[in-house]
């Protein structure tokens, strides 16, 4: 028999036991085995589990059970620190309830009109999930009535706090009737936790599940030794060799998510950020984008990660070693999911080697020392990629333009070596621009010193670094768009700039959200106090244009336009708060 039994053991209403044999679900995990039984018999509990464990289920299962299908009021209210968690449990749970006919689920959060959730709750929604804010903001308008709920939980109790919303959750539960039952789900249990457990729950039951292997051990963990102002660089190459589908980078902070997302972006790379600054809106938009396939990599910091679960996600990079080994667990289970192997690779500066010590202790696992890719090596697998497309993009056809400027080229250069044509073509093809403009590569340099050092020296770039002070591109690796600006493509204006707030992954989210570009279609972006500069090297078709002109971003609409202005170099004024990316 299983260590957890069955699911048929736990006692669970038939309507319940069938929707979870319906999902395929056989065996209980550790949390749900102790949970669900201890929730059935009316206890109050406190589980310290972390995500990926089946809280949900350990949680959602008995809040079922506890409802009254004959009452069409709300009954159980289940509080998340963010948007995507709410929508994620709440799917969850109506999961739950295929043979629940008339059960209804709400999931209620801020960013989100106020009139279609106050409409759903007059319906008669019995279950709501939702963030504290907008919970409460509907108990103040008298839209959620709470005379009627029986079941309380707080899930991911202690992000909840550090994101500010203690004294809410202490409001939401102090309205609630007396006669409730309260479950209470933290990740880690610091002293803030243990009061609200105090204070608002009754005689609970304690519950911990040691972490489990498998969040670890499907997960490949290496590390690399990158002084703090050459990560940017660092982790372009590592991007650009990476095999993954996709990839999330956590950063410590919302303004390094912005610089280090707008620098990949200027780079060329199909790349967002999302942080506590992003609206609600928007960074639903962003992460549908990366489970599509229209994004690749996603910058993010820890707060906005959460509940953020996509298949894609091959690689997760720690560009700012966190602070907590529990909170790289958290960051690594955001790959390696649905039966697939991820890697994770954490970037360490010198003077950070003693938190790897850490994290190994409470892993259980070492990590493997790895060392950054090489100019060379990023040209060598760009060539590979880009030779294995050239079978499938001759049967395509419509080549005879290129074999006539080809015959012509050789024609009036016979001296030229078709092969050595071939060759330039190629570099040129996947940005190598030769060894001079290659030498001296500060970012090598400076690898080869930490690597040398092993962390015996001190990083004069460590700790004691700005988290804004992120490196240009290295030399020998020139921006996409830099090509493109000495070819003289189009150059566009947008009526919008620093006066009106605006950021540079707004305008990016704008131009590939509304007008169908990728993030590789996008090039330097430049803002100045009214208005702002983007370099779009592919141009724009008329009706783009136009989509665009009336798409608002920062409350304005862009009014776009090709720009007439002179060249950056060339008698520009400079940008009203220096370049918007890409600073050093």
């Amino acid at each position: 028999m299983p260590e957890n039994g069955t699911f048929d053991e736990l006692g669970l209403p038939p309507a319940l036991e069938a929707a979870i044999a319906d999902l395929g679900f056989t065996t209980p995990s550790a949390i749900q085995a102790q949970a669900v039984p201890a929730l059935l018999s009316g206890r109050d509990i406190v589980g310290v589990a972390q995500t990926g464990t089946g809280k949900t289920a350990a949680f959602g299962l008995p809040l079922l059970a506890s409802i009254d299908m004959d009452v069409h009021a709300v009954q159980a209210i289940v509080l998340t620190p963010t948007r995507e968690l709410a929508m994620q449990v709440a799917d969850a749970i109506q999961s739950f309830a295929t043979h629940l006919p008339g059960l209804n689920v709400l999931a209620v959060y801020g960013g989100s009109p106020f009139l279609p959730q106050q409409r759903a709750l007059a319906r008669g929604a019995q279950v709501v999930v939702g963030t504290p804010g907008r919970v409460l903001d509907h108990l103040d308008r008298h839209t959620l009535k709470m005379a009627d709920v029986r079941f309380l939980v707080l899930d991911e109790a202690d992000e909840m706090l550090r994101m500010g919303f203690a004294e809410d959750v202490d409001r939401v539960l102090s309205a609630a009737p007396r006669e409730r039952q309260v479950a209470l789900f933290s990740a880690t249990m610091p002293p803030p936790i243990r009061r609200v457990a105090e204070q608002h729950l009754t005689r609970p039951v304690e519950i911990t599940v040691s972490r489990q292997a498998s969040t670890v051990t499907s997960v490949r963990q290496t590390y690399a030794v990158v002084p703090h102002r050459h990560k940017t660089g660092a982790l372009a190459r590592v991007l650009a060799v990476s095999e993954a589908d996709a990839a999330i980078v956590f950063v410590r902070t919302r303004g390094a998510a912005e610089e280090v997302g707008s620098a990949l972006i200027e780079r060329g790379i199909s790349a967002a950020y999302i942080s506590g600054d992003v609206a609600q809106t928007e960074r639903e938009k962003i992460v549908d984008r990366l489970r599509t396939g229209a994004l690749d990599v996603l910058v993010a910091t820890d707060v906005a990660a959460r509940g953020l679960d996509v298949d894609r996600i091959g690689l997760v990079v720690n560009f700012d070693v966190p602070r907590e080994p529990e909170t790289y667990v958290h960051r690594i289970g955001r790959t390696g999911r649905a039966g697939r192997e991820g890697e994770a690779l954490s970037f360490v500066t010198p003077a950070e080697q003693s938190r790897l010590r850490q994290i190994e202790r409470t892993t259980r696992q070492s990590l493997i020392q790895v060392e950054i890719p090489t100019p060379v090596e990023v040209s060598a697998h760009k060539v590979t990629g880009l030779l294995a497309r050239t079978a499938e993009r001759k049967e395509i056809g419509r080549l005879d333009l290129y074999r006539e400027a080809i015959a012509v080229h050789l024609a009036q250069n016979p001296d030229v070596d078709p092969v050595d044509l071939l060759a330039v073509l190629t570099a040129l093809a996947v940005g190598d621009e030769g060894p001079q403009a290659a030498s001296g590569d500060d970012l090598d340099d400076a690898l080869s010193r930490a690597h040398l050092s092993g962390g015996n020296g001190r990083d004069r770039d460590g700790e004691h670094a700005s988290g804004r002070s992120y490196d240009r591109p290295e030399r020998g690796e020139r921006r996409n768009n830099s090509t493109h600006i000495a070819g003289g493509s189009p150059r566009w204006r947008v009526a919008v700039g620093h006066r009106d707030g605006l950021q540079p992954g707004a305008l990016v989210g704008a131009l590939t959200g509304e007008g169908g570009l990728t993030g590789k279609d996008v090039g330097k972006i430049d803002i100045f106090g009214s208005f702002a500069l983007v370099d779009i090297p592919s141009g724009l078709t008329p009706e783009v244009i136009d989509r665009l002109a009336r798409t608002r971003v920062a409350g304005r609409p862009l009014r776009i336009r090709q720009d007439t202005g002179p060249r950056p170099g060339q008698g520009a004024s400079r940008p009203s708060h220096g370049p918007a990316r890409g600073r050093s």
